[in-house]
């Protein structure tokens, strides 16, 4: 089974379940995608296997239950509710696609029902799914089809169309979760509730700090330490960064294999690792010890 989870790191509504401190990993209290990009594979194979571990050791668990087949995904919606999952949460489907809210939402209607107790998530991320229905347009009323709906991670770096969700959305209390690590801090302006990815394994403690000095109106140092963070991203973007060296990156700062990736994605090669962990190194992202005198210039 793979170890390599999605992160939610919450803060306003639950402040105890920040990235925890201290520490380069989140504490892990939501997964929308335990698999990190490898669930599709693998829940055709035999999905209780991989989910039932996360759902019995963890506190707070929501269960990605996309699939291709709208079958598959109301079994594992179904055995989400049997494990005990917290909620659910599912991507559109990316071979045949709904072109068009209704259509989307006549999907994910079909879905919700199949664990009605359990509280929905739609998984907004276009630029992996090729449905380019803007999140703003899907939630207007949305909880007239899905009574269960309780918000959405939004994996997109169109800030218009998510503060357009927030803005539209106020009286209804729905969770925004942002899903692209190096734009949080903007998120966070427009509204964002929370944030689900995957840097938050390895650059945790940094985040943390963002979001402490975002919590005491500290703009300048939180947007200090969102550059920090792009400039890892931005490095290992340019080396070529995905699901493979994720597992590569959290093998390295955990300690924990994370396995090889299922094909047809390769392993990370060594050269791409040990320039992240140089990079890891430079930036003090390795290094559990405050930043002198409240400053990143250290990191630069």
């Amino acid at each position: 089974m793979s170890r390599t989870p999605g992160i939610l790191a919450s803060w306003r509504r639950a402040p105890s379940l920040c990235v925890q401190k201290g520490s380069q990993s989140a504490r892990h209290t939501c997964h929308p995608e335990v698999l990190l990009g490898n669930c599709l594979p693998v829940y055709g194979a035999n999905p209780l296997t991989v989910i039932r571990p996360w759902a019995e050791g963890l506190d707070q668990v929501v269960i990605h239950v996309g699939a291709l087949s709208l079958k598959e995904s109301q079994e594992l919606a179904q055995h989400a509710a049997e494990i005990g999952a917290d909620g659910i949460a599912v991507i559109a489907p990316f071979f045949l696609k709904p072109w068009t809210k209704d259509i989307l939402i006549n999907f994910l209607k079909e879905v919700a029902a199949a664990a009605p107790a359990l509280p929905f998530y739609y998984y907004h991320i276009p630029a992996l799914t090729g449905v380019k229905i803007r999140a703003e347009e899907l939630l207007d009323g949305i909880q007239d089809k899905i009574p269960t709906f309780q918000g959405l991670k939004f994996s997109d770096t169109d800030l218009l169309d998510f503060g357009q969700c927030v803005d539209q959305n106020r009286q209804q209390q729905f969770a925004f979760l942002f899903g692209v690590d190096e734009q949080l801090l903007s998120a966070l302006v427009m509204g964002a509730t929370g944030a689900v990815g995957s840097t938050y394994n390895y650059l945790g403690r940094k985040t943390n700090q963002m979001l402490e000095a975002f919590e005491r109106k500290d703009l300048s140092l939180a947007l200090n330490y969102q550059f920090c963070i792009q400039r890892f991203i931005n490095f290992v973007v340019k080396l070529g960064f995905g699901v493979s060296q994720t597992k590569a990156i959290m093998t390295l700062v955990s300690g924990i294999p994370m396995g090889p990736p299922r094909l047809p994605l390769q392993k990370a090669s060594r050269e791409f690792t040990d320039s992240a962990e140089a990079k890891l190194k430079s930036l003090d992202f390795l290094s559990f010890t405050d930043l002198k005198d409240g400053s990143l210039e250290a990191s630069s």
